[in-house]
């Protein structure tokens, strides 16, 4: 998107109004390609009812399926994988050549690469690292996105120095693992140190700084004490287990259990109070027994997670985990997905009733998307998109805007979300321009996934 800008183009939400139709795709697990497919197959329409002319896929189904794509699909005219974007330009105005010879598997966008938010303009992510060097055997990322390779240090620094400048006031730092930032240019505590150095950004009010992804053998003592040591680093780790029987951990090439787990998760509450974690885990995966389960929901309820997600194993053909035996049905998968979300609902509905009655900041949003009686925020312990809000029905003092950080007193406390009341004092200008969502969303011809 900042490609096209910067060369003049403008970009649109409309697939109907759009000379180029451009879908951005997944292929992660099975939903994530049908969702890519049917999205593609919806806009190839608009070449026979809007003015489009040219139909460009993107992304990992590329990636996976770059062959049968040309093959099935002749209503595309051009593909993208994740590691030619540098060519989006050219082949939207048609000087490219619509097939590329094979792509470089280093590509990493760096703090000069033209860029357009596509978020609301009071918060941004930065991606640090691209690829990944674990062995998982459920995952195919590492064949779509190539080795593991950081970012240089101080190209993220000038990207968030400069995102702060525009006004935004959360930054979430992206990876598919984080936790190894720096690993390959022999950095210890890689991202301690960026971290860190993120903090030390002048800004004239409040800041967020959080990362997203930790592995759980990465998280060390360092990290952990940078967070507690720096307030605009908010107290919120993602920490994606993925299982706490040792015998899926192992055959899903992960290691430890739930007993180590139950260790490090002490360990990250002593050393930062009041941390949220959240993690996700994966229900039946081969060889997954009802033991197994069960000693999964028993590690949930000792663990008391904040956030937690759980996925339905995908049986992906490329991944090392399709050939193990022990293929767990549908609907038993489906059933302890249920089970587990259940168990996760009563004890995140019990943390939060335990808020009410507290005070705490907020980043507010705008209004709810629900209703206008209501606005809609987050507190630092919430990270966008994946997990609760706060919603926000009534206020003292000064009416709220959106991209202000404000105090909360908390009322109520629902399964996710809960409800509160802003107080008096509102919140100091930043430079730039405070967005509502509504204002943030002029960004796209077409993205999906």
């Amino acid at each position: 998107m900042g490609q096209l800008v910067a060369r003049g183009h403008e970009l649109t939400p409309h697939p109907d109004q759009a000379d180029v139709l451009v879908v951005n795709t997944c292929s992660f697990i099975d939903p994530a390609k049908q969702e890519s497919v049917d999205t593609i197959l919806e806009m190839a329409e608009y070449k026979k009812v809007g003015r489009a002319k040219k139909l460009i896929v993107a992304g990992c189904l590329v990636e996976r399926y770059r062959g049968d794509i040309r093959k099935e699909m002749p209503e595309v005219d051009a593909l993208i994988g994740t590691n030619e974007l540098d060519r989006i330009a050219a082949l939207c105005e048609g000087w490219a050549e619509v097939s590329s010879p094979e792509p470089s598997r280093d590509y990493l966008y760096h703090d000069l690469t033209p860029r357009v938010l596509a978020t609301p303009g009071h918060y941004a992510y930065i991606k640090i690292a691209e690829g990944c060097d674990h062995p998982c055997t459920f995952c195919v990322i590492p064949q779509y996105r190539g080795k593991f390779r950081s970012r240089r240090f101080e190209s993220v620094i000038a990207e968030a120095t400069r995102l702060f400048r525009q006004g935004v006031r959360e930054i979430n730092l992206i990876g598919q693992d984080t936790t190894c930032f720096g690993e390959d240019f022999d950095l210890q505590d890689g991202l301690a140190h960026l971290l860190a150095r993120l903090a030390q950004i002048e800004t004239p009010s409040e800041k967020w700084i959080r990362f997203l992804y930790a592995y759980p053998n990465k998280v060390t003592q360092k990290l952990l004490d940078t967070m507690a040591a720096h307030d605009s680093l908010v107290k919120y780790i993602d920490m994606p287990l993925q299982h706490a029987s040792a015998a899926v951990l192992k055959r899903m090439k992960r290691g430890a259990s739930g007993d180590i787990f139950l260790k490090l998760i002490e360990r990250v509450r002593r050393t930062i109070p009041g941390v949220a974690i959240r993690t996700s885990f994966i229900v039946g995966f081969p060889g997954e027994t009802d033991r197994d389960f069960e000693e999964l929901c028993a590690f949930v309820r000792a663990a008391g997670f904040d956030r937690l997600g759980v996925f339905a194993y995908s049986d992906e053909d490329s991944s090392a985990s399709y050939a193990l035996d022990g293929k767990v049905d549908s609907r038993t998968i489906y059933n302890r997905k249920r089970h587990l979300m259940a168990l996760q609902r009563k004890i995140a509905r019990a943390r939060n009733r335990k808020l009410v009655g507290s005070e705490v900041n907020v980043l507010v949003s705008g209004l709810s998307p629900e209703t206008d009686l209501l606005w809609e925020g987050r507190m630092p312990t919430q990270a966008p998109e994946i997990d609760g809000v706060t919603l926000i029905n009534d206020f003292e003092g000064e009416p709220p805007r959106a991209g202000q950080i404000r105090r909360l007193r908390i009322t109520e406390a629902h399964d996710y979300d809960v409800v509160g009341t802003l107080l008096p004092g509102g919140d100091a200008e930043t430079r730039g321009v405070l967005v509502r969502p509504g204002d943030a969303e002029t960004n796209l011809i077409r993205i999906t996934a």
